[in-house]
Order: structure tokens, then sequence, then C-alpha cells
């Protein structure tokens, strides 16, 4: 009697559709316009000093990665080191202006005003002061992310109704006790969007502070590659930057998801 092949296995792999339903369709999206630009430029014949194609940009980075690896992590510990500053700062500022009336109205108007100052003008100063180190680079960087976690961090503190303060008093609960049961978990879903803000600008920082003076880092390699009109090397620059900003941003939404989980939970209620 011949044997019933078992299908088990076969009914249980996905198919292709399948497969591609898994897919971001912001992946499909920027895979089409890879796919438009590598056509585009082989069509038109456009000449790599002006605009290379994605495939001759794949291949400069893995030709020059010897050298693009290393500056990436002096840019990548710039961001994570000034980020780090900017949360020790900001974090504790904000709290000192939500619970004191003397900061809130004698010092958080000074930090918006200070906003308005370009830090493009300030980083040749820097330079002057500090020299050509990395000491610069993580003020700017600094500078520039601190802002969004004040403010958001400040908006998620204030979020806390009147009402549920009283609450909590005529429970018997003391100011510590406040803190850490009632305004910081009402704040966590505002901190965190400061601190996924912030990343952005913490990269924009860093690089900015490469371009005004700098012997290493990834700004430093596309200010020498605009030099020499190596426009793939500049593309490949701009990627490994990407990469690092989009790394970042998604580790602090996982971080966010461990620390929030009862949000994705009702979201997901939400949707249903």
């Amino acid at each position: 009697m011949a044997s019933v092949p078992d299908t088990t296995y076969i009914a249980r792999r996905p198919s292709l559709k399948q497969l591609a339903e898994r897919i971001p369709p912001a992946v499909w999206t920027l895979i089409a316009l890879l796919l438009f630009w590598e056509l585009m430029v082989r069509w038109r014949e456009i000449p790599q000093y002006i605009l290379p194609a994605p495939s001759v940009i794949l291949a400069e980075i893995i030709s020059y990665w010897h050298r693009l690896w290393p500056n990436a992590l002096v840019t990548m510990g710039e961001i994570l080191f000034g980020f780090a500053c900017a949360v020790c700062i900001a974090v504790p500022l904000a709290v000192s202006v939500v619970y004191s009336q003397f900061m809130a109205r004698a010092v958080f108007p000074i930090i918006v005003m200070s906003q308005t100052i370009p830090k493009v003008a300030i980083a040749p100063l820097l330079l002057s002061w500090f020299g050509y180190g990395i000491t610069p680079k993580i003020v700017i960087v600094i500078m520039l992310s601190f802002f969004p976690i004040v403010i958001n961090t400040v908006m998620g503190l204030r979020a806390t109704t009147p009402e549920m303060l009283h609450l909590a008093r005529s429970m018997g609960a003391n100011g510590w006790q406040i803190f850490w049961k009632f305004r910081l978990p009402k704040a966590l879903p505002f901190v965190f969007g400061g601190l996924k803000l912030a990343t952005a600008l913490s990269v924009i920082g860093a690089i900015v502070a490469e371009f005004i003076g700098a012997d290493k880092g990834l700004g430093y390699l596309i200010l020498i590659a605009g030099a020499n009109f190596d426009i793939a090397r500049q593309f490949a620059s701009i990627i490994l930057i990407s990469l690092m900003g989009m790394s970042f941003f998604g580790l602090l939404t996982w971080l966010e998801r461990v620390a929030i989980p009862w949000r994705e939970s009702v979201e997901l209620s939400g949707k249903g």
C-alpha cells in the first residue's frame, strides 16, 4: 500500500504573497525609488560626478568600507555622548521647571529664547574656545537635541489633571509618590516623543559640527569627497548617516514599548 505524502510542512510554508505582505509598505516604496533611480541614471547616461547610480554607491560603500567604518564610529560616538548629556541636562531641567515657579518664570523663557540663535553661527565660536577636538561637537549636539526633550517633558509632567493630583493627595501620597506613580507615567509618552525627535537633531548636530571643523567623522569625509568631486563617496557617507539615525530611532521606539507597555495595548484595543 502506497504511503500518503506528508503535506503538513508544505501547508504551513508561507506563500510568496504572504511573505510580500509581511514586508512594510515603506520598504517597497524605497525599493521602487531605488529601481527608478538606477534606471533613470542609466537611461539618461548621467555622469557619476553628477548623480551616481545606487549600484555604484553600493560598490563604493564596499570598496571604501575600511575608511567609512572608523569615521562612522567617530560620528556615532559624538551622537551618543552628546545625546546622553542632553538627556541628563534636559530631564532634570524640565522637572525643575514644573516644580519651581522661579525656574518656570526665570529660566524657561531663556531656554525658549535660546532656540532662536542659529547653531551654525555659534559653531565657529565653539571652535575658537574648545579647539578642533570632540568637545565642540558634543556641545553642538547638546544644544540642538536638548530643547525638544525639555519641551516634551514639561508638557508631559503638566498633563496630569488637577483632579488626579487632588485624588492622590487625598489618599495620603507624598510629593515623591505623586511624581513616580502619577506624573511620570503620564509624562512618559511625551518624554519618548521628545527623545525620538532629539535623535534626528543629534545626528544633524554632529554632522554640522564636523562640517565646521573636524579631521575625522562622516561629515569630514563628505567635505573631502565633495572637494574631490567624488559624489559616490558623498552618497556612501550620507547613507551611513541615515542608517545610524534610523537605527537610533528604532532603538528608542523599542525602549518606548518596553517602558510603556500599556500604551501599545491601548492602541491595539482601539484598533480592534
